[in-house]
């Protein structure tokens, strides 16, 4: 019998999305030979709140801009396409959308590690294989505990680089006046100076010098 093809799936409200986001996406398509992966930027996370009230419409087109320059990627508007909020329900959208093709859902490990307290987690895992990678922060013996608890037969761990960036990191050195270069591709970093995007309430760069 002929392996399904397999694409991976990342979540998350990029907001902005940044080289980590990309360094794992790359990782998982070369570790799994993943025909694609989806950068699936949520509508609404239900986990928490969208800084700085980004709408999902700019999100993704920060996306679409982030992952052009690689053909392994694409950015999906499904979520906000159909007003999802759950996992459980993208995965199925996805599946519906994509007969014939295994779904990888790829997060970090704090993903693994709170899946529990995600909806329905059990579908998560009926839909998708789960592939995470070590965050920076969290115990790797934690990991791979939750990881055993969840099924090794559905739950894997990636190798891949711990790069320590973040989006909430990101929005603060934008606000702080601080360069974001080789945080963020050159494309996300263009939109987010054009649209002033994560700037202090007066909508001015601190004077701080670009390079403290």
């Amino acid at each position: 019998m002929t392996a399904l093809q397999a694409i991976g799936v990342l979540g998350g409200s990029f907001n902005p999305p940044h080289v980590g986001h990309l360094a794992v996406a790359s990782d998982a398509a070369a570790a799994l030979e993943l025909e694609q992966v989806l950068f699936v930027p949520a509508a609404a996370p239900p986990h928490k709140e969208v800084a700085d009230d980004v709408p999902a419409a700019v999100r993704l087109e920060m996306t679409r801009l982030a992952v052009d320059d690689d053909e392994r990627f694409a950015a999906s508007g499904v979520e906000i396409e159909l007003g999802l909020r759950f996992t459980s329900d993208t995965l199925a959208a996805l599946a519906a959308r994509l007969p014939g093709r295994e779904l990888v859902f790829i997060g970090g490990s704090d993903t693994l590690l709170q899946l529990a307290t995600w909806h329905e987690p059990e579908a998560i895992l009926e839909r998708a294989r789960l592939v995470v990678a070590l965050r920076p922060g969290d115990e790797q013996t934690a990991v791979e505990r939750a990881v055993a608890r969840w099924g090794r037969d559905r739950v894997t761990m990636l190798p891949s680089v711990a790069i320590d960036v973040s989006s909430s990191m990101v929005r603060a050195r934008v606000r702080a006046g601080r360069p974001v270069r080789y945080l963020v591709p050159r494309s996300v970093e263009r939109f987010i100076e054009e649209r002033g995007l994560y700037r202090s309430p007066a909508g001015q760069l601190s004077s701080m010098p670009a390079g403290a």
